[in-house]
């Protein structure tokens, strides 16, 4: 009977200590929830301070957008710039105040940006937008892990080891 008693008392406090390492948020990362409902369907391991991109195809003009972004040091997104091909519905004319426009080799960047989010939503290309996160010069396109079509919403936080489980780690493709 010691014995068993003895086993209890390490085997309770063992159990309620690995339960709370599975839901307590330790991994920073890019999520990508189902709308808005924190079901994480895939995330971008991400650290402060780190950039990513998003490119994806106009849907009018059919050229490239790239948006380039990075996690402030408060967990916030700060989209830095902009960078597309065509004057067409939907992308800008000119910069706005404090940004720099500029035109290289036919591309058009908007630059300077301090356009800052707790998150932004997202709808995922069903047809031909191809929504691709590039991060340290790698593609990844979303439809690895999100059905086309889908409307998430992508913001910075930590997830706990049970999100993680069953969000996709966006760098495992």
């Amino acid at each position: 009977m010691k014995k068993w008693r003895k086993g209890i008392i390490f085997l309770v406090p063992l159990i309620l200590c690995m339960t709370t390492l599975v839901f307590i948020p330790i991994k920073e990362a890019l999520v990508f929830e189902f709308q808005n409902t924190e079901k994480v369907l895939a995330y971008l391991p991400l650290k402060k301070e780190q950039a990513f991109k998003i490119k994806y195809t106009h849907s009018i003009h059919l050229s490239d957008v790239v948006e380039s972004y990075q996690i402030t040091s408060d967990g916030q997104i700060k989209q830095y710039e902009l960078m597309f091909e065509d004057f067409a519905v939907g992308m800008p004319s000119e910069a706005a105040e404090g940004e720099l426009f500029e035109e290289k080799d036919g591309v058009y960047y908007i630059r300077n940006m301090n356009r800052v989010f707790p998150h932004f939503d997202l709808r995922t290309g069903k047809v031909r937008a191809n929504h691709t996160v590039i991060f340290n010069g790698t593609e990844y396109p979303l439809s690895n892990d999100i059905e086309p079509g889908t409307w998430v919403r992508v913001k910075f936080e930590k997830i706990n080891l049970l999100q993680q489980l069953k969000g996709a780690n966006i760098l495992d493709k």
